[in-house]
């Protein structure tokens, strides 16, 4: 009997037409979806008629379930593993499953789509040749730390933030880089209300301290 394979699938951020033919292809053929939550993305299947069994796969149960799901596998079912939204193991659970997998020499393939930061960083009009991933800075504990780390960094760097922590995040990198670094500021990307702002970090905190955060952001800011 053949091994089964592991699919890593992005989904839509914003734009239910960013979905790819390919991705929904793998979904109707696969065995199951592990979903990061399965109401979310019922709608989604529902939307392309993927009519797939699906489980729920997310970071409060994964460490639980990464043992079966890879027998499953290796029993020779063909897995897909999608989250809320974009690429899953970026900022979203993933990785343990992914490494798991290869340890029980399963194959994984990734297929390219959605992810939030790539358009974020190309919209912002700031060095792309060279850039780091951040994702979610710490919220408390190694926070102050790693934003004095990054007051160093040379490379462009990119963060993720809910709208809750935007202001403070601009703030923070502000007091630990200066008020004068230039950055931009994306929100609900691929959305209706989709909005890059672009300027010192002086002039986008001073943008959202008249305009109320909302919705999901990526802040790409300029190395030193």
């Amino acid at each position: 009997m053949s091994i089964g394979k592991l699919y890593v699938v992005p989904t839509p951020i914003g734009n239910l037409e960013d979905m790819t033919l390919r991705a929904i292809r793998v979904l109707k053929e696969c065995d199951l979806i592990l979903a990061e939550d399965t109401r979310t993305s019922s709608v989604l299947l529902k939307h392309f008629g993927i009519e797939t069994a699906m489980r729920s796969h997310h970071k409060f149960n994964e460490h639980r379930t990464v043992g079966s799901v890879v027998e499953r596998m290796k029993g020779g079912e063909s897995i897909a593993l999608i989250s809320d939204a974009g690429t899953p193991s970026v900022s979203d659970p993933g990785f343990l499953l992914v490494r798991a997998s290869l340890q029980e020499g399963i194959e994984v393939e990734c297929l390219p789509g959605a992810t939030a930061f790539v358009p974020a960083l190309v919209e912002s009009g700031l060095a792309s040749e060279r850039f780091c991933f951040e994702g979610f800075l710490p919220q408390k504990k190694g926070r102050q730390s790693r934003l004095l780390q990054l007051s160093e960094e040379h490379r462009t760097m990119i963060f993720y933030e809910s709208p809750y922590r935007v202001l403070k995040t601009l703030s923070q990198l502000a007091e630990n880089m200066g008020d004068d670094r230039l950055a931009s500021v994306s929100r609900e990307i691929s959305k209706f209300y989709a909005e890059t702002v672009r300027g010192t970090l002086r002039e986008l905190i001073s943008h959202f301290n008249e305009n109320e955060p909302r919705g999901e952001f990526v802040i790409v800011v300029a190395g030193k």
